[in-house]
């Protein structure tokens, strides 16, 4: 099989990969549209959080450590009142 390959000269002008190879480049760029529409759907789902709700999320946290922080303060000095 391997002399019948040398015997043969190719020319690079006449050599092309053919219908196959155009048929196998159109599968994979039909199933790259796939893959991105079905990307895009995905994406669309995603509930990311806006910058007002993490703005509002960092209010709360701080207001809850102040009232944790008074509510501590308050339970120290009852607690050394009565002592």
């Amino acid at each position: 099989m391997l002399p019948l390959a040398h015997a043969i000269p190719l020319n690079n002008d006449t050599v092309s990969p053919g219908l196959l190879g155009f048929g196998v480049f159109m599968a994979l760029l039909v199933a790259l549209v796939f893959l991105v529409r079905s990307m895009n759907k995905q994406m669309k789902k995603i509930q990311a959080p806006r910058e007002a709700d993490l703005k509002q999320q960092d209010w709360e946290r701080a207001q809850a450590a102040k009232a944790a922080a008074a509510a501590d303060r308050k339970a120290g000095e009852e607690s050394a009142g009565t002592a």
